[in-house]
């Protein structure tokens, strides 16, 4: 990657921030966690997943394959301390990640943090939520106004560390370059509307500008969550 750049906000309703990230311009890699738990377990289950990614999709030749292989480690290591200590019983964390290679951009994900490409102009969703609301909700034809009062509405069908253990979720994406990777947490994306992501990528200035704005964005709409944004150019 040319440069990449990300940013964390508590928000203006939570108590702390269990959000996490890591960017690396040099490894070409990308990685946002969302925790959820109880006490602090929540930001430690986020931090060990992205630890995780951090440390096996940089151990080799980056590709699709060895992205995965990190997903399923970082996975294994939220479950191992789950078990080993009752405090952190139930913890998980939503995990997405882009990483590039010689074929494009790899991008996973398990939970409802996004990856998007912004290119030649125009926003695109590179994932797709494990969410009740998404993989249910919508199948049974409950329009977007019933779903935003729906008690489900925010509930995950994915977790890493929580459940049953499932294939993760990925996908090769080819990229011209100079497109921007979006990594965004749904403190942003459960707020800020994707033509209002767009509005800000859109813009001129440094990925520092356009993170700050993007962050904003989600406060001066309310900021209910924690929100974070990497975003990565190639």
């Amino acid at each position: 990657m040319r440069d990449s750049f990300g940013l964390s906000d508590q928000g203006l309703v939570r108590k702390n921030n269990e959000d996490r990230f890591f960017t690396s311009s040099a490894a070409g890699l990308c990685v946002l966690a969302d925790g959820m738990g109880g006490a602090q377990a929540g930001e430690f289950a986020a931090a060990l997943a992205v630890s995780a990614i951090r440390e096996v999709a940089t151990a080799g030749p980056p590709s699709q394959a060895l992205l995965e292989a990190a997903f399923l480690e970082a996975d294994r290591r939220v479950r191992a301390a789950a078990e080993s200590d009752t405090s952190l019983r139930g913890m998980g964390t939503t995990l997405v990640a882009a990483l590039e290679t010689p074929d494009g951009v790899a991008v996973a994900t398990i939970g409802d943090s996004r990856c998007w490409l912004w290119e030649d102009g125009r926003l695109v969703p590179l994932t797709s939520d494990q969410s009740w609301a998404n993989e249910i909700g919508r199948t049974l034809g409950l329009s977007e106004e019933a779903l935003s009062v729906h008690p489900l509405r925010n509930a995950l069908t994915s977790v890493v560390g929580v459940g049953a253990q499932r294939q993760v979720q990925s996908r090769l994406v080819p990229v011209h370059a100079g497109s921007l990777v979006l990594l965004s947490s749904d403190g942003l994306h459960g707020v800020v509307s994707p033509e209002a992501i767009a509005a800000v990528l859109s813009q001129d200035g440094p990925l520092l500008f356009k993170c700050h704005t993007l962050i904003e964005t989600a406060l001066a709409n309310g900021g209910p969550d924690n929100v974070t944004v990497v975003l990565g150019r190639i």
